[in-house]
């Protein structure tokens, strides 16, 4: 029997809303989403690459989510949520209005890879860095989490804010680099770069441990603070954060070369002196 690939999936005939699907390529990957008639995919701004003539696109203000609500304030409100994360104030949704099945795909602007999950697998919330949401099957919420801890939100790579995909169906996030996936069990830890922090279900705990002595601090280029994860959940790490790889070349690109270490601080200047970005 084949081992089922977790870049394709294949509804069961018993679920209605349930998607297709297929990710393609290596580094530069996109994904191919099959829709029956009257199925729509939601996407970010942007992503998409080509459609069949069957499917048509509309934009919507907010993220398009059956929850957000049919006045203009619940629209106000769920475009608000995704300006705050990063995202555009609008989205692109994609249905099919023909007959049989339609496709239509949409790519990654970064290297790396795109992450299938279902989200009704994952107890319904996903939390993950800014920016990161690609698309979904319609019906896919896109909110805000907030880090409580003011250390967390200063030092924790990601700010104090953070995407929150709630929902019960397929939804496509874009991480860096190569991706892996860790379990963890009740109270175990997980020591991670602030910036590799790609995903985590919401039974993770988030906080910081120092990363070392003063010398580690000062010399080890790592920065003040590593990502302690606590569990029982599910953590997705990123090998290479966008911010990292857009340091590098900027650092290289600049008069005498240099380097730029990390993903970036609220306090600037002192932030990157404090995480290890100079």
């Amino acid at each position: 029997m084949a081992t089922r690939s977790p870049w394709s999936h294949t509804r069961s005939a018993s679920i209605a809303d349930d998607i297709d699907f297929e990710i393609k390529g290596q580094e530069l990957q996109f994904v191919e989403i099959e829709l029956d008639p009257g199925e729509s995919a939601v996407a970010e701004a942007g992503a998409f690459v080509w459609k069949d003539g069957s499917i048509e696109m509309t934009t919507v203000f907010g993220d398009g989510s059956a929850d957000q609500g049919s006045g203009f304030m619940g629209k106000l409100l769920g475009a608000g949520k995704r300006l705050i994360t990063g995202e555009s104030l609008f989205t692109t949704v994609f249905t099919h209005h023909g007959t049989g099945k339609a496709r239509v795909a949409f790519a990654s602007p970064t290297p790396g890879v795109i992450l299938p999950l279902k989200l009704s697998d994952l107890g319904g919330t996903l939390i993950c860095q800014k920016d990161s949401f690609l698309c979904a099957a319609r019906g896919v919420s896109i909110g805000i989490a907030f880090q409580r801890r003011i250390m967390t939100g200063l030092f924790g790579g990601e700010g104090f804010i953070m995407q929150k995909l709630e929902g019960d169906g397929w939804v496509f996030v874009q991480m860096g680099g190569t991706l892996t996936e860790r379990t963890l069990a009740p109270g175990e830890e997980l020591h991670v770069d602030t910036g590799c922090l790609a995903a985590y279900t919401p039974g993770v705990t988030f906080d910081l441990i120092g990363a070392g002595g003063v010398k580690s601090v000062l010399f080890g280029g790592e920065g003040l603070f590593f990502a302690r994860l606590t569990g029982p959940g599910k953590v997705w790490i990123q090998s290479l954060p966008f911010a990292r790889l857009a340091g590098r070349m900027l650092a290289a690109a600049m008069p005498g070369g240099g380097q730029n270490r990390g993903e970036g601080s609220a306090l600037g200047v002192l932030g990157d002196f404090i995480q290890g970005n100079n």
